[in-house]
């Protein structure tokens, strides 16, 4: 974890109210550090329902897979995360160690193993000691409380330099029910389905079915709209827990998302993968600006999706940010690789709103010190107009500065 605290990092943090049903607690292990908070035990109400998305990557960690074969129950008690490793790249010492996380976890808990879900987050390739969940999982199986969701998100930080965390509240029916999330990630974020870690908690009763749907279709705008530097993580994990409590407040049962009763919930439950995936671009690896990336009158949406990535994931773009340089040629090379359609003659290119290129060609109003003035600000949005269609995206990222450098050089040092 980074000392100094992102200077992107929002300046309002919510108070995070308790959720029926759901309670957490953390501990010092021992995984790679010692005293350092790296466990996090939540713990579920019976009945709970789980929905989860994960990692495209073809090496995923042990814990995911661990998680998509459980995932077919749909039934959870318990989620366990562990900071600083992750138990990723290990061979069949990973699968025991899952293997045994859970049955610690299981009896601490006194549920079934397939009712656990991991997640582990660190360094790649180092065998995971899971002998050190002995006797910790137990104890906080008997310290856990509702209140402590701060702790929780600090307790999944690795390169982070602040916890993430969002909130919402809203009606369902005649009851109140509410949605928190966290999520961890600075490096090594190009989520393909999901982001680093995520976990978001519910008191609203949703079949797992339908929890399943929500979570896919949410996070195809929201976290897998967010890159900070094109790697994709081997252990992307967001799990999704619904207690349920808040039928007994008088909450119908969502059984399907397209229910007109579930649509101000739906609207909230996006809201908060948004937060947390902004969070997560502000709080990219040594970064000083966030980056929002807007694409349109391209083809398609995915065609837009594509070319807003190329663009996301340039370095030229980045470092280019970085030094307050609106260097709209890196962007036109973004647009060129893409391999979407694209028309050098329609095309046109904004810097924070002020209109640097068009028509294959600098702007005729282009104004040097004005743009240079409009790129020191904090947030940088720069827009492609590609004139061929209706098709728009929107992706956030960050600058590319020495501090990723110096970060990810000495990491496992």
């Amino acid at each position: 974890m980074s000392s100094a605290v992102s200077p992107l990092a929002p300046t309002d943090v919510p108070d995070m109210p308790p959720i029926a049903g759901v309670k957490l607690a953390t501990a010092a292990a021992g995984i790679r550090y010692k005293n350092r908070t790296d466990v996090l035990l939540a713990l579920l109400d019976p009945g709970t329902t789980v929905a989860g998305v994960f990692t495209l990557s073809k090496c995923p960690s042990a814990p995911v897979e661990w998680c998509r074969a459980k995932l077919k129950g749909g039934k959870a008690r318990a989620l366990v995360v562990n900071s600083g490793n992750a138990n990723a790249f290990t061979g069949k010492t990973g699968k025991q160690s899952t293997a045994l996380t859970a049955a610690i976890a299981a009896k601490a808990v006194g549920c079934k193993q397939d009712e656990i879900f991991l997640a582990s987050t660190g360094v790649i390739g180092e065998p995971l000691d899971a002998t050190k969940f002995d006797g910790v999982l137990e104890g906080l199986a008997g310290t856990a409380t509702p209140e402590d969701w701060m702790g929780a998100a600090r307790a999944i930080m690795t390169t982070d330099t602040f916890p993430k965390v969002a909130t919402a509240t809203v009606k369902l029916g005649k009851a109140k029910v509410t949605i928190n999330g966290m999520a961890k990630g600075a490096g090594m974020i190009a989520p393909d389905m999901a982001t680093m870690l995520s976990f978001i908690f519910t008191d609203a009763p949703i079949t797992a079915p339908a929890l399943q749907a929500l979570l896919k279709a949410g996070v195809e705008d929201t976290f897998n709209a967010v890159t900070i530097d094109g790697d994709t993580s081997t252990s992307d994990t967001l799990l999704a827990f619904a207690t349920g409590a808040a039928a007994a407040k008088g909450a119908p049962k969502i059984s399907r998302i397209s229910d007109p009763n579930a649509k101000a919930f739906v609207k909230a439950f996006n809201a908060v993968l948004a937060d947390l995936a902004e969070q997560v671009a502000r709080d990219g690896e040594g970064a000083r600006k966030l980056v929002e990336i807007i694409v349109e009158g391209a083809k398609s949406k995915p065609s837009a999706r594509r070319i807003a990535m190329s663009i996301a994931n340039s370095p030229l773009v980045k470092t280019a940010i970085a030094g307050e340089d609106a260097n709209w040629g890196r962007v036109v090379m973004a647009v060129g690789k893409a391999g979407e359609p694209a028309d050098r003659d329609k095309l046109s290119i904004s810097f924070n709103g002020i209109r640097v290129a068009s028509k294959g060609a600098r702007d005729p109003s282009y104004d040097e010190a004005e743009v240079s003035e409009a790129m020191k600000a904090q947030k940088v949005q720069i827009k492609v107009a590609l004139g061929l269609g209706k098709g728009r995206d929107r992706v956030l990222t960050c600058d590319l500065t020495k501090e990723y450098v110096a970060i990810n050089g000495d990491y496992r040092s």
